[in-house]
């Protein structure tokens, strides 16, 4: 009886809790009209943007990712790379010959595409011829200084050539020397193997006597390699690759002969201290638009050290003018867009950045992209967005220092990054191994650039 009368208890007691609740917007007091905060959204397009050419970047560390290219863009222009690199005995350290009579069975220079964004073009009907040349000069001390993205390296003999069909996806089976065993078929990375003149290896290394003593006389002997496409045989637009010079080398197979006992043979010279030479040829299209001083009608962004777009922001006083000073800035975001009908056959650049520069003329990073600043919300901004065709930044804290005359405007950018970086962390530095491009709306589209601003106006 005493938990019948204990559950009729509880059941009073649930019905006053229930009958207490209300609906949570008749909770609390009600709001004040005259203190009530309001956000107010304003769309400013009257930024100017003109097209920019990128800064010569240092050509020197980019081993793991170099480029061979020969692209002729219908939009942009021509895009010519190459790359030198110095050619190192075999783990770097002195070698000793094998003994008996050595017949070269051939020389091949293996060349491995990067596991990621390994091309960027036209590779079904392109063709392309890559050539091997010796330096005309040593460019050990290059790499002691600082080399430039557009600086030339002369060109002695022409000592290797293929035609191929760039294939950055498919691997080749080729034959492993086995030392006193039969050899067998290995599977290996894809790649180009460009035949290298037999001659050319045996006069400078199997002949080379003492230089096999250093790496460093072995190097300055043998002065370097540069590797570029034969622009006169590769057929179609053309493309852009990019190999990992540091997995680069050339791979000598070889027959050494002891009295009458013969053996099979490989050994490896590894490339290494790849530096990097490019040249742009740009349309009239891109001259057009580089010589507007009050924007342009479309912006062109080229990685490979090309193209930017430099921002200005004329009316950045008057955004908030109706708001007078009592306004603060909750929310600003830049939205630039792909030019419809751009997006192909060349895929836009998979991420964007932008950064200022400071009183020096050096990049910096925006407020809003920077760790150090507590205004930083950690999201930026600057992935492509295929669905809409737009990039997004936000600048929330840059706007509001530029309104407040905290921040001067030296100049403002908007460049292609590589699309490798960290969803993390913001990256400003000018890609030099990443081709891909896009050409964004300009002032007299309906898409062009526009400063989307959410301001809060304060009662007082």
């Amino acid at each position: 009886m005493k938990f019948y009368k204990l559950g009729l208890l509880t059941m009073l007691i649930s019905l006053f809790i229930l009958s207490s609740c209300k609906r949570q917007e008749g909770i609390g007091l009600d709001v004040d009209p005259a203190t009530q905060i309001n956000g107010t959204l304003v769309v400013d397009t009257s930024l100017v943007a003109t097209t920019f050419a990128e800064d010569s970047i240092p050509s020197a560390g980019y081993s793991a990712r170099v480029p061979l290219s020969y692209f002729k863009d219908t939009e942009l222009g021509i895009t010519h790379a190459g790359f030198a690199a110095l050619v190192s005995l075999p783990g770097g350290l002195p070698y000793t010959l094998p003994t008996g009579t050595i017949t070269i069975d051939s020389a091949v220079l293996s060349l491995p595409y990067s596991p990621t964004y390994a091309f960027y073009g036209d590779s079904l009907l392109s063709t392309f011829k890559v050539n091997v040349y010796q330096l005309a000069q040593n460019i050990q001390s290059s790499v002691n200084k600082t080399t430039y993205s557009n600086d030339v390296f002369a060109t002695g003999d022409l000592i290797g050539t293929k035609t191929f069909k760039s294939r950055s996806h498919d691997t080749l089976r080729v034959y492993n020397i086995v030392k006193g065993k039969p050899d067998t078929i290995a599977k290996v990375v894809p790649q180009v193997r460009i035949p290298i003149s037999s001659d050319f290896i045996n006069q400078k290394f199997f002949q080379a006597g003492t230089l096999l003593n250093t790496n460093a006389a072995f190097q300055n002997a043998i002065k370097g390699l540069y590797i570029k496409l034969d622009e006169s045989q590769t057929t179609g637009i053309g493309g852009n690759m990019f190999f990992n010079a540091d997995s680069a080398k050339i791979m000598v197979y070889y027959r050494a002969n002891n009295s009458g006992t013969v053996d099979t043979s490989l050994v490896s010279l590894p490339l290494s201290n790849g530096l990097i030479s490019i040249q742009h040829n740009y349309s009239d299209k891109v001259k057009a638009s580089m010589n507007q001083t009050n924007g342009s009608n479309l912006l062109y962004m080229q990685g490979m050290a090309g193209l930017r777009a430099k921002l200005t922001f004329p009316n950045v006083k008057n955004i908030l003018a109706a708001a007078g000073n009592n306004a603060i800035i909750n929310r600003a975001e830049l939205v630039v867009k792909v030019s419809p009908g751009t997006s192909v056959p060349f895929a836009p650049n998979p991420r964007l950045t932008m950064y200022r520069y400071d009183l020096a003329r050096q990049r910096v990073l925006l407020q809003d992209a920077s760790g150090a600043d507590p205004r930083s919300s950690g999201v930026f901004g600057g992935n492509y967005d295929a669905t809409t065709g737009e990039y997004h930044f936000i600048v929330t804290a840059f706007l509001q220092d530029l309104i407040n005359g905290k921040t001067t405007d030296y100049g403002t950018f908007i460049a292609p990054v590589s699309p490798l970086s960290s969803g993390t962390t913001v990256n400003i530095s000018p890609t030099i191994n990443f081709a891909e491009r896009s050409i964004l709306a300009g002032k007299n589209s309906q898409d062009r650039i526009r400063l989307k601003v959410i301001y809060t106006k304060i009662n007082q």
